[in-house]
């Protein structure tokens, strides 16, 4: 089959063999077809899609001169690490409290580290500081410390996600040095809060020596100044070996049982009554309160009372000897109360300090925002898609102008729409 085509311009015949078309060979004709159509309706509004593309990138260069720059300053952390604690070796060598370094070995069941360090950093204890400290509510014109906190979270961010382990803490603001003072600052603000706060394991048991330590000292000061006021008023008593030897053993055991109930708190504070632990040392606990028993004094009574032979000492032997046990008992308390501290001041350090510097923040040298890159292809983008779906539009619209049919109908419906808007009632 073929078919014939006249060239009117060389007026000539040609013919050209047709081969027979199935529906997808139709098909891909007729977007081909279109493509080529949409090509030409752009190709015929080219001028104006220049124009609007380039209107759009210029406009989009402009708003990058015009608007505010910003600049960002960011501080490389590195979190403490968590290591085994040295305290459980050192604690079973003593012998007292072992139970719980091995308590405490178990960490803090956190998926992420990371996690509670930023949430620390977003708190609104070291937000507020940090807005008070450098006068944000003067500088972004907040009524309220609440408000001025608000907008310095807007311009902080703090991401402890990445795979490096890091914690990076970015700072924007309008001066670069300003925004390297900034982010620096938030690092000493989170230390001013950390100080007074026992994060890791090996921090919380320090902390609770410490305080367990103190109370110890004060005793111990109160018992010397005791005796030394007996030794004023009775005078200086010289004991015999076997009342010694009975008042150093009572005191010995009272204090043993003294650092076994604070060991017991101590577990507590990690585990529940039911841990297995607690009980073996509440047993403990238990044994010692009977030897002082059958000795003949009494673990809960401050001043106690070894039950010495009244005929075999006289009174002021007495008084020295209960004065000289007191001084003993928290003697021994505060030596073995010490010794833990300094476990847990040592499985403190070996963790290391709370937070570290990695890289701190230095005035940045290139704006955050806005960025002229990505403005220039942006309003180029948002240009030519403008322009097209312009050129679309009016080329529709004429298409729609240009047929009889189509103007036709648009007339009559105008004259609809005008008839019935006369004929309304008013």
């Amino acid at each position: 089959m073929a078919v014939e085509i006249e060239l009117t311009d060389l007026g000539e015949r040609v013919e050209l063999p047709s081969a027979p078309r199935d529906g997808e060979a139709a098909a891909i004709e007729r977007k081909e077809i279109s493509f080529l159509d949409l090509l030409i309706v752009l190709a015929r509004r080219k001028r104006a899609i220049s124009w609007i593309t380039g209107s759009f990138t210029v406009l989009a260069l402009l708003a990058a001169f015009i608007l505010p720059r910003r600049f960002t300053a960011t501080v490389t952390l590195l979190p403490p690490q968590q290591s085994s604690s040295m305290g459980a070796v050192i604690a079973s060598q003593l012998g007292n409290i072992s139970g719980m370094a091995a308590l405490a070995g178990n960490g803090l069941n956190i998926k992420n580290p990371n996690d509670m360090y930023v949430a620390m950093l977003r708190s609104r204890t070291v937000e507020n500081a940090m807005v008070q400290h450098f006068g944000l509510m003067q500088e972004y014109r907040a009524r309220y410390l609440d408000d001025a906190r608000k907008a310095f979270e807007k311009r902080t961010a703090v991401d402890g996600s990445g795979k490096d382990g890091f914690i990076h803490l970015s700072v924007e603001d309008h001066d670069p040095r300003r925004a390297a003072d900034l982010a620096n600052g938030y690092v000493d603000q989170f230390r001013a809060l950390s100080e007074h706060l026992a994060i890791t394991e090996a921090s919380q048991r320090r902390l609770f020596f410490e305080q367990q330590l103190e109370q110890a000292k004060d005793n111990l000061a109160n018992a010397e100044e005791a005796m030394k006021g007996t030794e004023q008023t009775t005078g200086l008593i010289q004991l015999d070996s076997q009342a010694r030897a009975l008042i150093e053993s009572a005191a010995s055991l009272r204090a043993q049982i003294a650092a076994q109930e604070v060991q017991i708190q101590g577990m507590k504070t990690y585990a529940t009554g039911e841990n297995a632990q607690v009980v073996q040392a509440q047993q403990e606990l238990d044994t010692m309160r009977a030897q002082l028993a059958k000795l003949g004094g009494s673990a809960d009574s401050g001043n106690g009372g070894l039950l010495v032979p009244k005929g075999a000492v006289p009174e002021a032997s007495l008084e020295y000897g209960r004065k000289l046990r007191d001084v003993k008992y928290y003697e021994t308390i505060f030596d073995i109360l010490a010794r833990q501290f300094e476990i847990a001041k040592l499985d403190e350090a070996k963790q290391g300090a709370l937070i570290q510097v990695v890289d701190p923040a230095t005035p940045p040298e290139k704006r955050s925002f806005p960025k002229f890159s990505i403005f220039l292809i942006g309003g180029f983008i948002v240009g030519l898609l403008t322009a097209v779906c312009f050129a679309l539009a009016s080329e529709a619209i004429d298409s729609l102008n240009s047929s009889p049919a189509t103007s036709a109908k648009l007339t009559y419906l105008k004259s609809l729409l005008f008839r019935q808007a006369h004929s309304a009632p008013r």
